[in-house]
């Protein structure tokens, strides 16, 4: 865990913050001294997280699946040292069970919301000699199956214009890295990990023989968003207990 105070002059927004993986990184910015924004869809709820965080947090609501809504987020919250890229939509269907507009709405927030903020928020970055930039893929990227061949794809895609950057952009102090996480025990999918058939099924995946949590990509975080991570750009770290192997 980074010194408290590590980060006190970087300013994070967490998209997607009020609970799971995002929750447990906005606090984990938010003891070693950042400024975090915390993001979601409702303001009242971000507010509230906020408050529970404490210390310099603050709330913010914006639908990403609404562009007018994305393009007006930064403006409100001022400039951002730190982005992590969490907020997705992830639809858990067979393939082809898949409709247009599952589709469409997965690409809203996993895709068109990404570029929309990394224009957004990057620019800035560079012109002050500082930044980090980090997008949560997915284990799905290699070992995906067919109940989530959109989002695994989306997914990947992001990944890639990830790498493109740290490629292109990463020579003015702005590093561009993407964590992966496996099979995490979160809100979003707590209904399905809570079948016991499902849940003994992905375990059996995961040669750490357990689920994760949110608290095991804190680490990630931390090191890819402080002084200690400088030297890492374009890498895809994966904090899957080995499910992708």
């Amino acid at each position: 865990m980074a010194a408290t105070g590590a980060f006190s002059s970087r300013t994070a927004l967490v998209t997607g913050s009020t609970q799971g993986i995002g929750r447990a990184m906005a606090i984990a910015f938010a003891s070693a001294g950042v400024r975090v924004v915390i993001h979601g869809p409702d303001q009242s709820i971000a507010t509230r997280v906020a408050g529970e965080i404490g210390g310099n947090a603050r709330g913010f609501g914006a639908d990403l699946a609404d562009p007018q809504a994305t393009a007006a987020l930064p403006p409100r919250i001022g400039p951002i040292d730190i982005l992590v890229l969490n907020a997705s939509i992830e639809f858990r269907k067979d393939w082809l069970d898949i409709t247009i507009e599952d589709m469409r709405a997965q690409h809203e927030v996993n895709m068109r919301a990404t570029l929309q903020l990394l224009q957004a928020l990057v620019p800035p970055m560079r012109a002050r000699g500082w930044g980090r930039v980090v997008a949560l893929g997915s284990v799905q990227e290699q070992r995906g199956n067919l109940t989530h061949l959109v989002y695994a794809g989306q997914k990947a895609a992001q990944t890639h214009m990830i790498l493109t950057l740290a490629r292109t952009l990463g020579n003015r102090g702005v590093t561009f890295n993407v964590i992966q996480p496996g099979a995490i025990h979160t809100d979003r999918n707590a209904q399905a990990l809570a079948d016991p058939a499902f849940r003994d099924a992905v375990i059996a995946r995961v040669p750490a023989a357990r689920l994760g949590t949110p608290a095991d990509l804190v680490g990630a975080a931390l090191l890819l968003c402080g002084e200690d991570g400088a030297y890492i750009n374009g890498a895809t770290l994966a904090v899957d207990g080995g499910m992708r192997l």
